[in-house]
């Protein structure tokens, strides 16, 4: 028998009492990160419900504020015709049509309301006020109007931008547009019809003799899509009345961008003559 003493193996009690301990780390650290990846969860959870439904009423608020203010405004304008294009002198033929009702002037500051969007394809009482601006602190509110896009009616194109999900989520549905429906833009004085581009007996979004699309999905970058005239990158004289609509893409996501371009339907139309609105409005 060797009396030799074995420092390389502790006694077997002691063995016994560092197994309990090192498994009791084990399990405080999985607990402690179950822990955490639940209150992560829960983080997110509230997030997502924050920007889906607390944003939409926020949006919805601020919605009904904003026509509160814009009928305010508007019912302190002096009850008038949208004015009328003057022919040069000398030019005007005996019989021949009166000249249509000009778009009127619209200065607004920045987040200011600009006018009254209608879509009947997305509702029969879908109405947003557009805002002037497109950063974040706009489109909470609403749709906002591009800076430096031309204003309803005007040569040029009324480019406006709302947000696909959260924030009021009034381009949710944009992709449900088809080519031929009515978009009314509602001002002070006047009604402004405009239609989606494209073919409306095939669907073709294509189909337009301008070559501009109806729809189409772009990159973010492509800020050509709200030109004067959509699509064309260069400046040139400005060729008709169109407004376009953008949009994240797809649903969710930021990734691309859904845009829906319309050109002026017809002389706009005076609320003195239609306070009810155009018949577009019926769809």
């Amino acid at each position: 028998m060797s009396s030799a003493v074995d420092f390389e193996s502790p006694p077997a009690d002691v063995r016994d009492a560092a197994a309990p301990r090192r498994g009791d780390s084990v399990r405080t650290l999985l607990r402690g990160v179950g822990q955490t990846l639940i209150t992560i969860g829960l983080v997110a959870l509230l997030f997502v419900v924050y920007e889906l439904y607390v944003t939409d009423l926020l949006a919805a608020r601020e919605q009904d504020r904003l026509s509160e203010q814009i009928q305010e405004q508007w019912a302190d304008l002096p009850p008038a015709d949208a004015p009328t294009v003057a022919p040069p002198a000398g030019s005007a033929t005996p019989g021949a049509d009166p000249a249509p009702p000009a778009p009127e002037s619209i200065q607004v500051g920045l987040g200011d309301p600009v006018a009254v969007l209608h879509i009947p394809r997305l509702g029969a009482d879908y109405e947003r006020v557009v805002v002037e601006g497109t950063a974040q602190v706009q489109l909470a509110q609403g749709p906002g109007h591009y800076l430096d896009t031309a204003m309803p009616g005007q040569e040029g194109n009324f480019a406006v931008a709302g947000h696909r999900v959260g924030r009021g989520s009034p381009f949710l549905d944009l992709d449900r547009m088809r080519p031929g429906d009515a978009v009314v833009v509602e001002t002070a004085s006047t009604w402004y019809v405009y239609r989606v581009l494209g073919d409306p007996a095939t669907g073709d979004f294509g189909a337009d003799p301008s070559g501009i699309p109806g729809r189409a999905v772009v990159d973010p970058a492509a800020v050509d899509v709200i030109a004067a005239v959509p699509g064309r990158a260069t400046a040139g004289p400005t060729e008709g009345a169109y407004l376009t609509l953008t949009t994240c893409h797809p649903k969710y996501s930021a990734a691309q961008r859904l845009v829906v371009h319309a050109r002026l339907d017809g002389a706009p139309v005076s609320k003195a003559a239609a306070p009810d609105g155009p018949p577009a409005l019926a769809g």
